[in-house]
């Protein structure tokens, strides 16, 4: 049986409101060659969790996509809108336990004033094994200061970008070095976030992750599982971290919408503490989430 593909396209006007939505076929012609998402990368996304029809963290994701679109200028998502484009995907895959909408806004054909909008959705990756025997990871250099947000806001730290070139690029010089996943380190020395994840520790009784000050992506699903740290009776903070606090934790997770908590087993070849009772829980709540 094929994989099911489902697409929406948010039409938009010259001044790049949200007009309304277009059902499509996902295997038609939809996009110009001109447009800039193809030929510069130029425009922003993010990719919304299925719960059996249920999107899981919309509204915090569509902040997310708001957010995005603002760093690089764009015109101003309609949350009402892109709620209703990825509703409208989510109720085609309500048969299926885990499935995914990937919304995208770019600004349109280059020298044009309408941006280009759509939503799609399809059936998540089997993901049982990085949930259950971990991820392998190995440390990159970001090549850019902790402060570089701050700094050099043109730089687009923080945003989630059409661009990911360099994110593939982590993941494959992972896989070169033996690993099965990445983690940026700033050149100035702290932890910040996987090419596609969050970054979450476990130290002494409290979950940890890098702040987003520090130009990084604010994750989601870390913060949907910040919110159930009490019920496993651990404390959450926020706190500028360090390589050797990741090789030393009692946990570590790479966190995600789609791969949702994957244990890091080893750094750099080494191995480290892999709770799977606390990675367990993580993985049930978040599968168990309806908002």
């Amino acid at each position: 049986m094929s994989t099911p593909q489902h697409l929406v396209l948010v039409v938009h006007d010259p001044e790049g409101h949200a007009t309304g939505l277009l059902p499509a076929e996902p295997e038609a012609p939809q996009l110009s060659v001109l447009d800039a998402s193809a030929t510069r990368g130029d425009g922003v996304f993010e990719t919304i969790s299925i719960g059996s029809g249920h999107p899981q963290a919309l509204d915090a994701h569509l902040d997310r996509f708001a957010r995005s679109a603002r760093m690089l200028d764009l015109p101003e998502p309609d949350p009402g809108v892109w709620a209703d484009a990825v509703h409208a995907i989510a109720e085609r895959l309500a048969g299926h336990d885990e499935a995914w909408v990937k919304t995208v806004l770019s600004r349109g054909v280059e020298g044009g004033t309408t941006p280009t909008g759509w939503a799609y959705g399809s059936v998540s990756p089997d993901f049982r094994r990085e949930r259950t025997e971990g991820v392998t990871v190995a440390l990159l250099d970001r090549g850019l200061r902790s402060d570089a947000a701050e700094t050099s806001p043109w730089l687009l730290a923080g945003a989630k970008t059409l661009s990911y070139a360099v994110n593939k690029a982590a993941v494959r010089e992972a896989q070169r070095r033996g690993a099965d996943d990445a983690v940026f380190v700033s050149t100035d020395g702290l932890l910040l976030e996987g090419p596609t994840s969050t970054l979450v520790l476990l130290h002494d009784g409290a979950l940890l992750t890098p702040p987003a000050t520090l130009g990084i992506l604010p994750g989601t699903t870390q913060h949907d599982l910040f919110a159930a740290a009490g019920d496993w009776g651990l404390e959450a903070r926020v706190e500028v971290l360090r390589p050797e606090q990741l090789r030393s934790a009692q946990a570590a997770w790479l966190v995600s919408s789609l791969r949702l908590a994957a244990p890091v087993r080893a750094v750099d070849g080494a191995p480290t503490a892999v709770d799977a009772g606390l990675t367990a829980a993580m993985n049930g709540a978040l599968r168990a989430r309806r908002a």
